[in-house]
């Protein structure tokens, strides 16, 4: 059964698996789902069309549900939807999407969320990654698995982090930013592939080395946009032999064709 405290004020409407565990002050309100497992901090505020997984760890007065920050909003019933296993620490503020967007916002799995982040309407974001303190982002951005914003950095409206990219602390990011890249800066600006990272997570030498090519096309021969992106699909074609490098080198490629912002470069 969940263990509730006594302090705490929840809707009666409130959808409430066994194993949640709620601390005192929180409150919950009536369109609520909270899966299994699930620990709510003390003063912590889980509202609007909310559904949370299981076995997530939310901190003291974190924000949970709120309305979206957009003045084009008139009280539609959209949504939250956050994943499994996420670590939401204390003073986050999660919002839910407009009808001008998909009507979500979205959170996958496994994610590491510190004290203090603001994740806007109609964000998607993916799985496994971590967000430092005070790391803002604005409504529809995109965050892709395994990336990781450093503290107090900020990143605009509309853009897309790719996965296995690194923002470094206190940078803004106002264009996308490729998969495996790392950016930094007053406006964030490449410096260099995410190696260390790709190596933590498994990747290859080989897969690895492709990578270090395709950055090289893209951002050090001083190609064109256009040039850049056909090199890319021949470099892809060139490693097809070695079909986990050509894939990597395709999705870095399709993921900088589909811009509509531009990328960080």
């Amino acid at each position: 059964m969940a263990l509730i405290h006594k302090t705490a004020v929840i809707d009666p409407n409130a959808e409430i698996a066994e194993g949640v565990e709620v601390g005192p002050y929180a409150v919950i309100g009536p369109h609520v789902k909270i899966g299994a497992g699930t620990k709510v901090g003390a003063h912590s505020v889980l509202e609007g069309h909310t559904t949370i997984g299981i076995d997530n760890k939310i901190g003291h007065f974190a924000s949970v549900g709120g309305a979206p920050q957009d003045m084009k909003y008139r009280d539609e019933p959209t949504q939250l939807i956050i994943g499994d296993r996420n670590v939401i620490r204390e003073f986050t503020t999660l919002h839910t999407g407009t009808i001008q967007d998909a009507g979500f916002t979205k959170i996958g799995n496994d994610n590491w969320i510190m004290a203090y982040v603001h994740i806007a309407h109609d964000c998607v974001v993916g799985n496994n990654t971590i967000f430092s303190n005070n790391a803002q982002i604005a409504g529809h951005v995109h965050v892709g698995d395994w990336a990781i914003l450093g503290g107090m950095s900020g990143v605009h409206q509309f853009v897309r982090i790719g996965e296995h990219s690194m923002i470094g602390g206190a940078s803004k990011l106002v264009q996308d930013l490729p998969p495996y890249v790392i950016a930094s800066g007053a406006i964030a600006e490449p410096h260099g592939l995410n190696a260390e990272g790709l190596k933590r997570r498994g990747f290859t030498s080989e897969s690895i080395a492709a990578l270090r090519q395709a950055y090289k096309i893209l951002y050090k021969q001083g190609l064109s946009f256009e040039d850049a992106k056909k090199s890319l699909l021949d470099l892809a074609t060139e490693k097809q032999s070695e079909s986990d490098s050509a894939e990597k080198i395709k999705l870095f490629h399709d993921f900088i064709a589909a811009s509509q912002r531009g990328i960080a470069r």
